[in-house]
């Protein structure tokens, strides 16, 4: 569904193998040595982007973090960061690479890798198998929480907000709706899980909620046909009708027309 995630060899790339190099044939004179094995910070970069593309991402990791250490204020050190945050992000280690990618951003505010940092960090809370492989394994999606979705939305946000000519703003855009969609269609489970246990007001509330804050999303379709269905239960016949009306207007071809409340609720059990 989604275009995999990019190495970060930023705008900040070049400039950053240009200084390394620069350092390796010439000598830096500012730069600190590492007493322990007396490589250049330059080395150790070029030596950590080869773990890296070896697969060894435990001493990449580490070699990343001592760099961004010894050379705190540099291309070089921003540059540490971001591999250091990406290669954490796909040993799966989330609260890390979130920790890095966090600290770049306080620490460089104007850094011309900004929308990268703020697109990785939307990616570690990204969750695209939202609503899939929960039903796969019969997780209730009213169980799950759905802060990581909000987060990632936000760190999207901030990019395409930021930065909108970025090249990362487009995918972030796509994600975007998916995750509004996703939260839409969590709310109306929700919703569902509620009537289904026969707690119609709290069914008829949370399907309201869902359409007050979710606009022209797919699940709304279904959120009306909830709240019919909890006003029918409740025998508040105007609000159902009121419901059913609106059902009515914006899907005229709606499958939930006309459907029975309570056959349709044998149908999600089975489903």
């Amino acid at each position: 569904m989604f275009k995999p995630c990019p190495t970060p060899a930023l705008r900040l790339a070049s400039l950053v193998l240009g200084v390394a190099l620069a350092c390796q044939l010439g000598g830096c004179a500012s730069e600190p040595k590492n007493v322990d094995d007396g490589k250049s910070i330059a080395k150790l970069y070029e030596e950590a982007r080869e773990e890296a593309s070896n697969g060894a991402n435990d001493r990449a990791i580490k070699l990343y973090e001592r760099i961004e250490g010894r050379a705190a204020g540099t291309l070089l050190s921003q540059q540490a960061q971001l591999e250091q945050a990406y290669l954490l992000y796909k040993h799966q280690e989330k609260a890390r690479a979130l920790a890095v990618v966090e600290r770049f951003l306080k620490l460089h505010p104007t850094s011309p890798a900004g929308d990268y940092a703020y697109y990785l960090q939307g990616l570690i809370n990204f969750n695209d198998d939202l609503g899939i492989f929960g039903n796969l394994a019969k997780q209730d999606l009213s169980e799950r929480d759905q802060q990581a979705s909000r987060d990632a939305y936000q760190s999207f946000k901030q990019l395409v907000d930021r930065f909108p000519e970025s090249k990362y703003a487009p995918d972030a855009k796509v994600r975007m709706k998916y995750i509004v969609n996703a939260l839409a269609s969590s709310e109306v489970h929700v919703a569902r899980y509620y009537y289904m246990r026969g707690a119609y007001l709290a069914a008829a509330n949370r399907a309201q909620q869902a359409l007050q804050d979710f606009r022209g999303v797919p699940a709304a379709e279904e959120a009306l046909f909830l709240m019919a269905a909890s006003y029918d239960k409740l025998g508040l016949v105007p609000l159902r009708d009121d419901a059913q009306r609106v059902l009515k207007t914006n899907y005229p071809r709606s499958q939930w027309i006309g459907r029975d409340y309570d056959e349709k609720a044998r149908w999600w059990r089975l489903w």
